[in-house]
């Protein structure tokens, strides 16, 4: 298993956990829950970006993945 394997398994677990946020945030008819679901949805957004920047970098540094 390398890194960019490891980055992509945590990167669908990431997406799958922001749909989670977001059907709670859907769900919830109180203004709190809704408004902590979002912020929440939002900071994983934030991670999902951060993931993406790292999987570009290395598919355009790494010789590794570039011989594939």
């Amino acid at each position: 298993m390398t890194i960019q394997n490891d980055l992509e398994r945590v990167l669908a677990y990431c997406e799958a956990t922001r749909g989670s946020y977001a059907l709670m945030a859907h769900s919830t008819e109180q203004k709190d829950a809704k408004q902590m679901f979002n912020t929440m949805k939002s900071d994983i957004d934030r991670h999902i970006q951060l993931i993406n920047n790292r999987l570009e970098y290395l598919k355009q540094n790494n010789d590794l993945v570039k011989n594939k």
